[in-house]
């Protein structure tokens, strides 16, 4: 059994431990709050944008953009938003464990430390990595974008995908893979994109108006552009709410162990501060039998 002196000591270590936890959580509440009202605050553009493009693609009859054509893969390009760092429970190794199920030829673009750290361990085929600061703006999620678009025009990929953990609530976040391009099938894209984000019921808003448009393939270059932007900021904002939720509960559950842990040890201080009296008490009693 550990003496009084051991036990103490740990109790110590065990509370300055818990401090640290409880401050992480406090830091992290915070930021999840803003992280979470940013991602929110994003979905009905990038719904809007979605319905916007679905509706321009109805008036031609024949897309020749590259962006809308489908073209043989041999080369998937595949974003992957991790995290820059850790102690946020289960969210990277959830979002590594669903890229490592990738079997087919793909190279790979980082977002975070911790995606590039995995993706250069697991000798993935990596293309480039980024870092983001805490509230990424637009215009620091369009290099990246720029980056993918000009990999895909050049034809070292073959589909731009998304790889990021999906914020479902505080305490559920869920890795998911998204395609983004080519955009054919914009349909199903968009009626997946409206079930990710919460609005079910929806009606791709019609106009029945003439549109004279006098360089379309300009038009529809730009506005791919534009929705691959769009939707890729908005990815990272939910994978950032998803970070700062994560956190926060696994600091919260540290802090809680943590605390239980000092009950626990304080149970066993206690006892062994009374079975030393105990002891000394005896030794007294039986040198006074003795003498």
């Amino acid at each position: 059994m550990a003496s009084s002196k051991d036990i103490r000591n740990r109790i110590k270590g065990v509370k300055s431990t818990r401090q640290i936890t409880r401050a992480m959580q406090m830091v992290a509440t915070s930021k999840m709050k803003k992280a979470q009202d940013s991602a929110k605050s994003g979905r009905p553009y990038a719904l809007l944008l979605s319905d916007i493009i679905v509706s321009i693609a109805d008036e031609f009859e024949e897309l020749t953009s590259a962006h809308f054509i489908q073209k043989p893969i041999k080369h998937r390009g595949i974003l992957v938003i991790g995290t820059d760092k850790g102690l946020c429970g289960a969210l990277n190794g959830n979002l590594f464990r669903k890229l490592s199920d990738i079997e087919s030829s793909a190279k790979f673009v980082a977002v975070g430390k911790r995606a590039t750290q995995y993706l250069s361990r697991s000798r993935k085929d990596l293309l480039a990595d980024f870092t983001l600061p805490d509230k990424p703006t637009f215009n620091d999620v369009r290099k990246i974008v720029d980056f993918l678009l000009r990999s895909y025009d050049e034809g070292r990929i073959d589909t731009i995908e998304v790889l990021f953990t999906s914020f479902i609530n505080t305490l559920q976040q869920e890795p998911e893979l998204v395609r983004l391009f080519p955009l054919n099938g914009l349909d199903e894209m968009n009626e997946k994109l409206h079930q990710r984000f919460g609005s079910l019921e929806h009606e791709v808003p019609k106009d029945n108006r003439e549109i004279l448009i006098e360089d379309r393939d300009k038009i529809l270059s730009e506005i791919s552009s534009l929705y691959l932007k769009q939707e890729i900021f908005q990815l990272i904002l939910e994978a950032q709410a998803s970070e700062h939720s994560a956190r926060m509960v696994a600091m919260k559950t540290a802090t809680d162990n943590a605390g239980n842990l000092i009950d626990d040890l304080t149970l066993q201080y206690n006892r062994a501060r009374q079975a030393a009296i105990t002891q000394e008490i005896l030794e007294i009693s039986a040198a006074a039998f003795s003498d």
